[in-house]
């Protein structure tokens, strides 16, 4: 049997003296720097508080609406294209290129309360206060034609939201219910319900294109298959969902901004508790969308500010707001990754970037390896307290930061209390609820 055994030579490292200096082992190797570590901290430093100072992500404003933009739609083969409606039952068709309204419908009478776009970008179809489902042309009309819709659906109660399918000529409507259309005919192929309040929007899943799921005013989400035309299951919360979103790169996985200033991560097959709990918001969550990889997503809330979020994180990577911008009402982050677009309550849609710091347009060569080289650095150093300090620190609104303020004093009260509690009890009466499940009150399937 042969046994490897280390051997070293003590002579090597040990001091003949406590008075002499340490022995440091040493790589001759002209190639290797002896504070190779140090200079990438410093250039790490450097990159980060470069990185803040060039964080300026807002772009431009959209205006030309004369009331609140309440839904966006994103077009699903031009990148250069958005629609949006407002509460006086405008729908405006934007070219982000030239930053101009290209074309102007009055679609409803009263709010337009949903848009989307078909899967093949030829038309578009709202729905508003005044019971109708409209479809429009892409398009403009030619010269001398009147702006008609294709076809009109008069229904018997007010629709809430709207969304098509993936890849038929099927789409969804919510309202008392949730029903679902073919597009040549005026009446629903099936109407699903399960219980007895008004749902406020309903979402298709982009992967699994039967599935899709509401939020309804009772706080419930419901999720559906089509093939089946009954619910599957639904989770009952304790406040109320106001909007969810599927992830693109995930099909069991969706996102709901919720009232109570949190937004809740779902994996659809363990509703029991949610994946991850986002909290940051100081007020109600009004709208959330994800970016095309799957990875991060944007949510608008009633605080007047726009928050990133990444997928598996507790808490926001990046903040926006303006000293304009009112209530955030809806929001869309673009199909290249590269922006977000937010309508608020003070008739503007404004265009940000999504990663604050980066440099639009054509980057050299000579860039592009400075920009990896210094992104990789401050990966390896994000956990230092300077780097991570100079990197997490942003400038807040006045109410915003005191509404966090007071919110922590709030948690950290009820904490104590809890503690308290329990500790003046008997073992076991009071049990130790995790985050995640103090939100959740019922699964029924």
């Amino acid at each position: 049997m042969r046994v490897k055994v280390l051997s070293r030579n003590p002579d090597d490292y040990v001091r003949e003296t406590k008075l002499d200096l340490q022995r440091v082992p040493r790589n001759y190797d002209p190639a290797l720097h002896p504070f190779e570590v140090p200079r990438e901290y410093v250039r790490a430093l450097n990159a980060t508080k470069l990185e803040r100072v060039f964080a300026k992500p807002f772009l431009s404003s959209l205006d030309g609406h004369r009331d609140g933009v309440n839904c966006m739609a994103k077009h699903p083969k031009s990148l250069s294209t958005v629609l949006s409606g407002a509460c006086d039952g405008e729908v405006k068709i934007w070219n982000l290129t030239k930053r101009q309204c290209i074309r102007t419908i009055q679609a409803h009478e009263g709010f337009v309360r949903g848009m989307c776009a078909r899967f093949c970008g030829t038309s578009f179809f709202t729905v508003g206060d005044d019971k109708t489902v409209k479809q429009w042309k892409m398009e403009g009309p030619a010269y001398g034609e009147e702006e008609e819709p294709i076809h009109t659906i008069l229904g018997k109660t007010v629709y809430t939201g709207i969304d098509h399918h993936w890849k038929e000529a099927v789409f969804a409507t919510c309202g008392h219910q949730v029903d679902i259309w073919d597009e040549q005919r005026t009446s629903p192929m099936c109407s699903l319900t399960w219980g007895f309040d008004s749902i406020s929007s309903v979402k298709f899943n982009p992967i699994e294109t039967y599935l899709l799921g509401s939020c309804a005013s009772d706080r419930n989400i419901v999720l559906y298959d089509m093939r089946k035309s009954t619910p599957l299951k639904k989770v009952i919360l304790n406040m109320r969902t106001n909007t969810l979103c599927w992830n693109p790169m995930e099909a069991f996985v969706f996102t709901a901004a919720n009232e109570d200033y949190n937004l809740y991560t779902f994996d659809m097959r363990f509703l029991e508790s949610p994946v991850t709990v986002h909290m940051d918001h100081v007020s109600a969550v009004l709208d959330v969308d994800y970016s095309p990889t799957g990875k991060e997503f944007v949510s608008a809330s009633f605080d007047k500010s726009v928050r990133i979020f990444p997928v598996g994180k507790g808490h926001s990577r990046e903040v926006y707001h303006t000293k304009r911008m009112q209530h955030v009402i809806t929001v869309k982050w673009t199909s290249d990754n590269k922006y977000i677009l937010c309508g608020s309550d003070e008739m503007n849609i404004r265009l940000w970037k999504a990663n604050a710091s980066e440099k639009l347009g054509v980057l050299a060569p000579r860039e592009k390896a400075a920009m990896n080289y210094n992104q990789k650095l401050k990966e390896k150093f994000q956990y230092h307290p300077q780097i991570r300090r100079i990197a997490q620190h942003r400038h807040l609104p006045k109410s915003i930061f005191c509404q966090i303020k007071e919110q922590r004093i709030m948690r950290e009260a009820r904490r104590r209390k809890e503690l308290n509690r329990r500790k003046h009890s008997k073992p076991g009466s009071v049990p130790l609820v995790s985050e995640r499940k103090k939100h959740i009150v019922a699964v029924v399937k």
